[in-house]
């Protein structure tokens, strides 16, 4: 390792150029205009067009038809096919059989322009909903596209190029400029900005200096690093990303779920009452059958549930899309749905609402004592120790440059601490107790304020005496308090679960502003509260990132994983995943799943009142059928773009 960093970084000609899947974006028209099914459906339109304007001239009307024809092949070539496989696999009509269904009857009574309309229309829309599917998948199928297949390995002997799955924990790879990083890992030398918008959402690279992490799947910006890897392959955030988005295909909402079910026999029914109008009308009705035809070919089309079945999806998809570009994953369209009903979430305290690691935030000592003596001399103790705390001391001592000698007879005592003989003096650093009697009244008067505070304090003794304290505290994410507060602008309550101490707890809730506290949990005394809030509000949502959050994260109603810091654990059982830690994400994820919501629920409405008000007005107003092709094929337009806005 030491022979690898002392190699000279090799010098870069030329920068690769990476996709940006986490950038901000809008509707993507130059993508939309290039879809195969929409470029199918416009060609359908043009072939429309060019029929009618044949069939004016009033010359070899064959022309025309065989124009129509092509348009109706063209238009309708996909979703006959959609059809035809459910018809055969599944032994069940859909809403494309329908609709081809009703163009053929147009055409057979020589509505071959409103039957190509009716197609164009259709096609159009079925286009615009797949585009929406796709466009929710771009941004993570860009970075399945950036999957790094191979990585350059220093080792003794020089540089090797390997597969990624060969390398090993420990290994060191050299990055140069532009590269994709190969691994998860750590940055032993050099220094770089690095593009994480494809994991995090990030649309600013991040600088990155030894030390710090890097995920695999980023790409280095100008400068050559030596990455040592931290994680295998299998185990890396990138990988794990991909099995999220390869199981969110597998969910949808309830809603959706629902249509599904309901659209094939909504079909029949539409199938037998639009034979019921050709068969029994005549007889019962008096009508010719010519016109008991066309009355049923028009109920056919203005009947067929293609806006109800499109009001859903696309809308879902939207958001989903609108929440992977700012670092939010989704493993299916269902949670969207079910995070927009939330009404409490519940955090895990440590590595959620805090950073995750102790920091040192007080030292008092007694008058006479040097307080910088006094860190020194705990650093040093503390030094051998791979104990948060003790760790937290030492970086608080290098902070200050202060020099940390060798410690001798150094013991751990069991319970308590660990003691230790540093320039010739025997110190013991060790927990406090809020109702300690042996200290000296101004040491125990600020032991208990800092406990007071939620304060973690340990006390430190120089040969026997008492002479300070030092207070640490696993410190709030900057955000922490502005995410809160706008999860209280939502309406939406905020309940705290956490494992450590209830005063601790009590005091970090005062401080930013959470609602509800429950301490002192265990793994399954977390899921009993889990329960308990969703008895209470009806919908909660869980966030977490340790391996004893899993539990509580499958209990409700929507898991929110951190991705960054997180465990295996907390992101195979979560449903939405913060790939950039980024609690103030949150509120506004939840807001969009609202949105949604509304969005849906406006489709619903809009589509059933259409096609309850067209069927009406096809036995009440005799409406003509091309008004009834342009009523609910428009209809159905108009819910998929209503969707389509939440891409914005």
């Amino acid at each position: 390792m030491e022979v690898a960093h002392r190699r000279t970084l090799p010098e870069v000609n030329q920068t690769a150029h990476q996709p940006n899947p986490g950038g901000k974006r809008r509707l993507n028209w130059k993508r939309l205009f290039s879809h195969r099914e929409l470029l199918l459906a416009l060609g359908s339109g043009g072939l429309m067009l060019t029929a009618w304007v044949w069939g004016m001239q009033g010359m070899m009307p064959w022309i025309s038809v065989a124009l129509y024809i092509a348009a109706y092949a063209v238009g309708g070539y996909v979703k006959a096919r959609e059809g035809l496989i459910t018809l055969i696999q599944e032994r069940d009509l859909d809403v494309n059989l329908l609709m081809l269904a009703a163009a053929l009857g147009a055409a057979s009574i020589g509505y071959w322009n409103e039957g190509a309309m009716l197609i164009f229309i259709f096609a159009l829309s079925g286009a615009l909903e797949s585009f929406a599917s796709e466009q929710s998948q771009k941004d993570i199928s860009a970075l399945i596209a950036m999957k790094p297949e191979t990585a350059l390995r220093v080792g003794e002997d020089g540089m090797e190029l390997v597969p990624v799955e060969a390398l090993a924990v420990g290994d060191l790879l050299l990055v140069k400029p532009g590269e994709v990083i190969p691994a998860d890992g750590v940055i032993r030398t050099g220094s770089s900005a690095v593009n994480q918008s494809a994991i995090t959402g990030e649309s600013i690279p991040v600088d990155k200096q030894p030390g710090d992490g890097v995920y695999a799947g980023t790409i280095n910006g100008e400068g050559a690093i030596y990455v040592e890897v931290s994680s295998p392959a299998e185990g890396t955030l990138f990988a794990k990303i991909i099995t999220l988005v390869e199981q969110a295909q597998q969910e949808v909402p309830g809603t959706q779920r629902f249509i599904q079910r309901l659209e094939g026999i909504y079909a029949k029914t539409i199938v037998a009452a639009t034979l019921g109008l050709i068969l029994l009308t005549p007889w019962l009705l008096g009508w010719s059958w010519s016109f008991a035809f066309y009355k049923a070919m028009v109920f056919l089309v203005v009947a067929s549930p293609c806006a109800i079945v499109s009001s859903v999806m696309p809308a879902m998809l939207s958001a989903m899309s609108k929440s992977a570009r700012k670092g939010v994953l989704f493993k299916g369209a269902a949670h969207m749905d079910h995070l927009g009903s939330v009404r409490v979430v519940a955090l895990d305290k440590t590595g959620t609402l805090t950073e995750g690691s102790p920091v040192v935030t007080g030292l008092y000592t007694v008058e006479g004592v040097d307080p910088r003596e006094v860190l020194a001399a705990s650093a040093a103790a503390e030094s051998l120790s791979e104990h948060p705390l003790a760790q937290a001391i030492v970086r608080k001592a290098q902070a200050e440059g202060l020099p940390i000698d060798g410690a001798e007879a150094l013991r751990a005592l069991p319970g308590w601490g660990i003691e230790a003989k540093v320039s010739g003096a025997m110190w013991r650093i060790g927990k406090a107790d809020a109702g300690d009697s042996l200290l000296p009244g101004p040491l125990a008067e600020q032991l208990r304020e800092w406990i007071a505070e939620g304060h973690t304090v340990s006390v430190i003794q120089r040969d026997g005496e008492y002479i300070g304290l030092i207070a640490l505290r696993d410190e709030v994410r900057p955000q922490t308090k502005a995410a809160i507060a706008r999860l209280h602008e939502l309406g939406i309550a905020v309940a705290m679960l956490t494992g450590d101490r209830s005063v601790t707890a009590h005091a970090l809730a005062k401080e930013i502003g959470v609602d509800l506290v429950y301490a002192d949990l265990l793994p399954q005394e977390k899921v009993a509260h889990v329960k308990a809030l969703r008895e209470r509000y009806g919908s909660v949502a869980m966030v977490g990132d340790g391996v004893n959050d899993a539990p509580a994260l499958a209990a409700a109603s929507v898991g929110i994983a951190m991705g960054g810091g997180g465990s295996g654990a907390a992101l195979d059982v979560a449903d939405v995943v913060l790939m950039n830690d980024s609690i103030e994400r949150i509120a506004e994820t939840i807001s969009l799943a609202r949105r949604a919501r509304r969005i849906v629920k406006q489709n619903l409405a809009f589509a059933g009142a259409v096609i309850l008000m067209l069927i009406v007005s096809n036995f009440a107003a005799d409406i003509p059928l091309p008004f009834g092709v342009v009523g609910h094929e428009g209809s159905t337009l108009l819910v998929i773009l209503n969707g389509l806005r939440l891409l914005r």
